[in-house]
């Protein structure tokens, strides 16, 4: 599905997967128009909340490929992020001034919500691969849902651009492939082309791309980690677990051991004052089922006021309000979807 209107502002929303990549469609033309907007001006890049690799390496792309680029990340970077900044040399700005800049650009972030910052009625540029909210509607967006990154869109800028694309780009690129397809778990053969036309391209090497992933846990993690099981609940349908639990921190690496303990699906939430952040991961196998935690977040994000979203087997969801209330939410949704494929009613407990 694409969308095109000219007026005072230009709206391009172009989902990528509708259209062939192996011929000229007006996918090029679109993220030509990106590049010409980016060659004048001054660019702040926004990054989700806890930024990943993905959302940092696009950003880091686009930042050596342009001029006047500024990286923002209101809500701070996880911890392989920090590795890549500190490898790469990136400076990440934690708060700007909007007016400092003509143009705001947010990469793998589907709503302002996530990126932490209100940009109504700003010139905005959204480069992403998840379900669109809504918020980038005025602007020059472009969203392609079947990527599996966001690294692969920026990718594709940069190549129709003419930039020049070297070893460190090419790292920054590789690894935001690598991590947001779970090490290829979830890849493509897209993916995959884009991978190997990378490396050839950048002349980077794969231990070089695991080198930057393939980090020690550190004590941190592995105690949230242990509290995420400690306070764990679960209901189960079948052979189906789904399991929810509290933090204050790690919440993606506490979904990962909740699945790695037996979990089929996880949710895992932290409160932070009157606001609160929920992940999700569940098993490929899930997935093929046909659960889509993208679409399930999406939903209790837009019946909570808050804003949800993000893939198959991984999501997020962000805003204000009682935490435990919207897990039980998402718990809820998730057994209906199991009793809808599997017709039979759930058992709950805490101990097996």
């Amino acid at each position: 599905m694409g969308r095109l209107v000219l007026d005072d502002h230009m709206v391009i929303l172009t989902r990528l997967s509708d259209m062939d990549r192996n011929c000229e469609h007006p996918l090029n033309g679109r993220l030509l128009a990106i590049s010409e907007k980016f060659k004048a001006g001054k660019k702040a890049v926004f990054l989700h909340g806890n930024a990943d690799p993905d959302a940092l390496g696009s950003a880091y792309a686009i930042y050596r490929s342009f001029p006047e680029v500024t990286v923002v990340a209101v809500g701070g970077i996880d911890r392989v992020a920090k590795v890549m900044a500190m490898k790469l040399d990136l400076q990440v700005e934690g708060q700007v001034n909007l007016d400092d800049f003509d143009y705001l650009v947010a990469v793998d972030s589907s709503s302002m919500d996530q990126i932490g910052i209100d940009v109504t009625g700003r010139d905005i540029v959204a480069i992403d691969h998840h379900s669109p909210s809504g918020d980038w509607d005025r602007g020059l967006c472009c969203i392609d849902e079947a990527r599996r990154s966001c690294a692969e869109i920026v990718f594709d800028l940069l190549r129709l651009s003419g930039a020049s694309i070297d070893r460190n780009i090419g790292l920054a690129l590789a690894v935001g492939m690598l991590t947001d397809s779970g090490h290829f778990r979830f890849a493509n053969a897209a993916m995959m082309r884009s991978f190997a036309e990378l490396m050839e391209i950048s002349g980077i090497e794969m231990d070089e791309v695991m080198d930057l992933t393939d980090l020690d846990t550190d004590v941190s993690e592995r105690i949230s980690q242990l509290k995420g099981a400690q306070r764990m609940r679960f209901e189960r349908i079948g052979d189906n677990v789904v399991a929810i639990s509290l933090g204050s921190a790690h919440e993606s690496s506490v979904c990962k051991a909740l699945l790695s303990i037996g979990a089929d699906v996880s949710f895992v939430g932290s409160q932070r004052d009157e606001r609160f952040r929920i992940s999700s991961r569940a098993r490929q196998e899930m997935v093929r089922k046909g659960l889509h935690l993208g679409i399930l977040l999406d939903e209790v994000g837009g019946e909570t006021s808050n804003s949800g979203g993000g893939h198959a087997g991984a999501a997020g969801l962000t805003g204000v309000g009682d935490v435990e209330a919207v897990l039980n939410m998402c718990m809820k949704r998730t057994m209906d979807f199991f009793r809808d494929i599997q017709g039979r009613r759930p058992s709950s407990g805490r101990d097996p």
